[in-house]
């Protein structure tokens, strides 16, 4: 077969199974298209890719990464698009399925929980970023006195083994770090919660109206993105030793190939960058019509998701092979720190370099990392308030008290990462929270319906491959 489609000999029987029919659905094909590009290719690909990649070696991470999209990432975005459609439930009711593992969705939601926190402090570091480009002068443009004498903004003198202005400034003037957190995370940093605050009354608001109103979003939210990842791509590019740091990105250490770190890396990362095995595409799929064909929008979706991924992996390294040629820095993989922040210094001190009007496109930018985080956060949170509504049996509830309550929620939990000390927190979640234990469910989620509901489940479904039929009668 080459196309996903629900069988029509079992159609009439699969429907009647459906009978938690939910009370909303997308209005057209394209809203739910555009909804699951807007949730896939999203913070994932823009902020997490390119430090993930840096950790890992450049084009060391690309080619596992690569393999397991394609391996792994692109057959189980088959499998939950399908999953939901079929049910038409939300993540934890559609594995009524296999109940004894119903743990396995329950951990799906929480891991989502621990996603959408994080996530919304990232969306407030690009609100503040974005206030800052608002001035007369990008702050990060150059050195500032206070920051000492390891810093060099290419003005002047040797810059060897100094910081660009856009690491201080991020470290110092947005975040306030502290080294270490053995004397605690400290006070939160009042004009990161301000601006945390409006992120989540951003999030609420997109989440009251249900998915009407965030199908109608997702146009917006899938296609600017892109206008601004294609100008700042051409301006990375034509930057001096930009193509050092791309060949950095795509030229692999051969031997690092056997490191099992750097595929726990690609796999997980496949997992964030499509979404998958957090119960929000389920969520999203459960929304559609029953007999909808939905195997061009999956490679639609999968291929712009890779695209968007490389995307942001060229502009990123090719800023990094800039800033190792303007401090004198032979190794690429040590110009600056890595870690969460490192989309926070290296995309600024692209946009620094622009000769004309960059605070214009540092305000576009920051704007579009917004945006990909309400795209991404707006999934995770209708998938919650799914699960809430389908647990409590509530089947036309007053969805703005429950999007009100998640906001209230979420925002409480995430003020921990306005700290000083927020960065290793997010660090930690990131890993044990979300990463790992998203890993830890695929293989059970795999299980539940390959295993236990496969041989009933293929009847039903036309796979446009035979790897789950195989799975199943393996």
């Amino acid at each position: 077969m080459t196309k996903l489609e629900i069988s029509t000999k079992s159609a009439k029987s699969a429907k009647s199974e459906r009978s938690e029919k939910p009370a909303e659905q997308w209005g057209n094909g394209l809203e739910f298209l555009f909804s699951c590009i807007s949730l896939s290719v999203g913070l994932g690909n823009i902020w997490r890719f390119p430090y993930i990649a840096f950790q890992n070696g450049g084009g060391t991470f690309v080619i596992p990464y690569l393999i397991a999209l394609l391996v792994i990432g692109r057959p189980v975005y088959y499998l939950e698009i399908s999953l939901g459609q079929f049910t038409g439930r939300g993540v934890v009711k559609a594995f009524d399925m296999a109940p004894l593992l119903k743990g396995v969705a329950v951990g799906q939601v929480l891991a989502t929980a621990a996603s959408i926190t994080y996530y919304s402090s990232i969306m407030a570091l690009t609100l503040r970023f974005l206030v800052a480009s608002s001035g007369s002068e990008l702050p990060w443009s150059r050195c500032w006195e206070s920051w000492g004498s390891d810093c060099h903004d290419g003005s002047a003198g040797n810059g060897s083994g100094k910081m660009s202005p856009a690491q201080p400034y991020f470290e110092r003037e947005i975040l306030h770090e502290v080294p270490t957190i053995d004397n605690g995370v400290g006070v939160p940093n009042w004009q990161l919660v301000a601006c945390l605050a409006l992120a989540w009354l951003v999030i609420g608001g997109v989440l009251i109206r249900g998915i009407k109103s965030s199908g109608k979003a997702a146009y917006f939210l899938g296609v600017f993105p892109y206008v601004v990842l294609l100008i700042l791509l051409l301006r990375a590019v034509t930057l001096p030793g930009a193509i050092d740091g791309i060949i950095y990105f795509f030229k692999p250490q051969w031997s690092e190939l056997l490191n099992p770190l750097v595929w726990y890396a690609a796999v997980t990362q496949v997992f964030f960058s499509l979404a998958i095995c957090f119960g929000t595409l389920i969520t999203y799929a459960s929304y559609n019509n029953f007999n909808r064909n939905v195997y061009n929008d999956i490679v639609i979706i999968t291929t712009m998701d890779s695209c968007s991924s490389i995307i942001a992996g060229c502009i990123t390294f090719g800023i990094l092979g800039n800033l190792a040629r303007e401090t004198g820095v032979s190794d690429i993989g040590s110009v600056v720190k890595g870690g969460a922040g490192l989309a926070f210094i290296s995309y600024p001190e692209a946009i620094a370099r622009f000769e004309y009007v960059p605070q214009m496109f540092a305000v576009l930018f920051f704007l579009m990392l917004f945006v990909l985080g309400i795209g991404s956060t707006v999934g995770m949170g209708s998938c919650i308030l799914r699960v809430v509504r389908d647990q409590l049996g509530l089947r036309s509830p007053p969805i703005w008290k429950l999007a009100t309550g998640l906001a209230v929620m979420g925002f409480s939990v995430s003020i921990v990462y306005m700290t000083p000390g927020g960065q290793f927190v997010l660090n930690l979640v990131d890993f044990y929270g979300v990463s790992f234990t998203a890993l830890i469910l695929a293989i059970g989620e795999l299980v539940a319906v390959a295993w236990i509901y496969g041989g009933y489940f293929v009847t039903k479904i036309k796979f446009p491959i035979f790897f789950w039929k195989t799975i199943n009668s393996s």
